[in-house]
């Protein structure tokens, strides 16, 4: 059932498992000197930290989304935080947030097993500061995203998840091909930023946002950068969706990622479950069952 995207049968009954709620929440943040510094930093905080070391929350900014951030927090402690990082050689830091929730004691020692881990990977705190304004502010995007469309700016996302022996040459090839698709220079200014934002044992997700001047034609411009991206993602053997899913508007790259037999074995079970082809037709593998 699990990523069968509402082809595979209809759930009518959900137990629940239910927690404590927090009674603390901790944050820190750490600069690297690059995005691909701090992914191996974070690579060896799943890998190598005691399990449960890993933050609930575990973003990882490149170097062009922390400057946004940075410059999006103007004050006097962003300038002191440029200042300090300056004189530690880290001019264009890629910015690590952590949020960890639980009982006061145990997110204490998570939190500071943790920053050993970051700090001997090179990892320069930045204090808490950083993780607890994007917490603060982080269902505001949504908001500002739609305004900017608005007035005639085109501004996107889409994800993409590799191993994390791929994961910085994921990053710069995807980059690389929406700013081409974008066609980014002096003329044409753009802003094409990236985070990770799940974490696993074996790899993580990459998320991208672009954002640029709206062409005549916007949804062609999207698609382009679409196409753009898809092609890099799958050349890098990443995979063509993390969390938003197959859908219908990544179907036909389905075959390319799951290969043909893949798809010939869902096709098989969407006709096992449903001959007549009426759950969620043309999603997943394109087109309905029965067709």
């Amino acid at each position: 059932m699990i990523g069968s995207e509402g082809t595979l049968g209809v759930i009518t009954e959900v137990t629940v498992a239910i927690r404590p709620r927090p009674s603390r929440r901790a944050y820190g943040s750490w600069a690297f000197p690059s995005f691909a510094a701090g992914a191996e930093a974070v690579r060896a905080l799943t890998q190598d930290g005691e399990r449960g070391d890993l933050p609930e929350v575990c973003r990882l900014s490149d170097e062009e989304e922390t400057e946004l951030t940075l410059a999006q927090s103007s004050g006097a402690a962003t300038h002191a935080l440029r200042r300090w990082l300056g004189v530690r050689g880290i001019h264009a830091p890629a910015l690590l947030l952590g949020v960890w929730e639980g009982s006061d004691g145990r997110v204490r020692r998570r939190r500071s097993r943790a920053a050993k881990i970051l700090r001997s990977h090179g990892g320069v705190p930045t204090t808490g500061i950083p993780a607890a304004a994007w917490d603060t502010g982080r269902f505001s995007a949504p908001r500002l995203r739609d305004e900017l469309l608005a007035v005639g700016v085109c501004v996107d996302t889409l994800e993409t998840a590799a191993r994390w022996s791929r994961l910085d040459d994921t990053h710069r090839a995807v980059a690389t091909a929406i700013r081409e698709a974008l066609a980014c220079g002096k003329d044409l200014p753009c802003a094409v930023q990236g985070h990770v934002s799940h974490v696993y044992r074996d790899g993580a997700s990459l998320y991208f946002t672009f954002i640029a001047a709206a062409e005549a034609d916007p949804i062609a411009q999207y698609e382009r950068v679409k196409r753009a991206a898809n092609a890099a993602i799958l050349a890098q053997g990443a995979t063509i969706t993390h969390h938003h899913a197959v859908g219908t508007e990544h179907a036909e790259l389905l075959p390319d990622e799951v290969g043909p037999l893949g798809v010939r074995l869902i096709t098989a079970m969407r006709a096992e479950v449903d001959p007549t082809g009426i759950m969620n037709p043309g999603k997943l593998t394109g087109s309905p069952t029965k067709g």
